[in-house]
């Protein structure tokens, strides 16, 4: 599709680069705000660091589309005599990828480096040799002779921790890196509003591009925002599974693959006529989407925007994602962009004062 640019690329490179672990997100909202300021009229940023642009500001109808800015993380939680340190979770960090991988503390003196040690091969063995990483087991090691040495690095109880990897491309066909979950939402939103001015669209109604704040600890940013806004439509992006990849069973977790397109979600939350207008505009503009459904709630802001204000509808317009949570997660070049014109040819769809009510 030729969406995205040499000059898009280069600010996805940096916001997925720069840490924005989930309630320490500003560096990252301000990199955002940056890059989507020369395409909005405005700005507003809330108590808690949700930041959003608005598009044609004042009108009595509210669109918003969304994304949120957070990423995994860790907490320091406790450091022995002798200089180890034990983290707990700051959202849904896989404990089995920690072993051997280079860490950023962030403290107030800056980063102070750390890795995540492992016992050698050679020392397990009996029954030492099934050991495998647990929450219990798994220690960053910053090279300090004792906790004396730890403490003057300026680490304390409650420093946040990120994994110290970049974003690369693959094949010329796949961004990896970290944190894909969910700035490249991020990124897909920002991306709308700069189609939106390049193309001239004008919009009959108020258009809120949002970046959400600590999703990965229950949906909180999306929670609050929603209340502030208060808009009359939402569209959430985030991303999910491939299920293509081994070791996934598609019975269970659903049968959508990268490369293949965005994927729209059926569940409760989403509104069906909103989810309507965006399938129909998807096979107008012969946008390639996929199908999946979720029992209860999407996991996504989705379910917070619509279970607000008295119920707001919304839909989850999804990026198909392989190896979530780790350092390597994976997504499809042709996927981002298919998110991207969606989202864009959808907004175009709705109209000022659009009644979504069944009947």
């Amino acid at each position: 599709m030729g969406i995205i640019t040499k000059k898009s690329e280069a600010f996805l490179k940096e916001y997925l680069d720069n840490a924005s672990p989930t309630g320490f997100e500003s560096s990252g909202q301000k990199l955002w705000l940056d890059y989507l300021e020369p395409y909005i009229d405005e700005w507003k940023l809330d108590n808690y660091g949700t930041a959003y642009g608005i598009i044609n500001p004042g009108q009595d109808f509210t669109v918003v589309i969304e994304g949120h800015a957070d990423e995994i993380s860790w907490f320091v939680h406790y450091i022995s005599d002798d200089g180890f340190i034990t983290v707990i979770r700051n959202g849904g960090s896989d404990h089995l990828i920690a072993p051997s991988k280079r860490v950023n503390i962030h403290t107030k003196k800056g980063i102070v480096k750390g890795v995540f040690g492992w016992p050698a091969i050679h020392t397990r063995k009996g029954d030492k040799a099934k050991l495998t990483p647990t929450m219990e087991n798994i220690f960053i090691d910053v090279g300090a002779k004792d906790k004396k040495e730890v403490l003057k690095m300026g680490i304390h109880v409650g420093c946040v921790i990120t994994f110290d990897d970049e974003f690369i491309t693959l094949n010329k066909n796949f961004y990896v890196g970290r944190a894909l979950d969910n700035r490249m939402g991020g990124f897909c939103i920002a991306e709308v509003a700069r189609l939106l001015k390049k193309n001239k669209v004008k919009l009959p109604y108020t258009l809120c591009i949002v970046n959400s704040v600590q999703e990965e600890v229950g949906l909180r940013g999306a929670q609050m925002i929603t209340d502030t806004i208060k808009p009359d439509v939402a569209i959430i992006t985030d991303v999910t599974h491939d299920t293509h990849t081994p070791l996934v069973n598609q019975k269970v977790h659903g049968d959508v693959q990268c490369g293949k397109g965005p994927s729209v979600t059926y569940a409760p939350a989403v509104h069906r006529k909103l989810l309507d207008l965006i399938i129909d505009t998807a096979e107008k503009n012969k946008i390639d989407i996929q199908r999946e459904a979720a029992s209860r709630g999407t996991g996504t802001d989705t379910d917070a925007f619509a279970y607000s204000n008295g119920g707001v509808p919304s839909a989850l317009i999804s990026l198909p994602l392989r190896y979530m949570h780790t350092t390597v997660e994976m997504a499809h070049k042709d996927d981002v962009e298919g998110v991207i014109n969606l989202i864009y040819e959808t907004l175009r769809k709705i109209k000022k004062g659009h009644n979504f009510k069944y009947f």
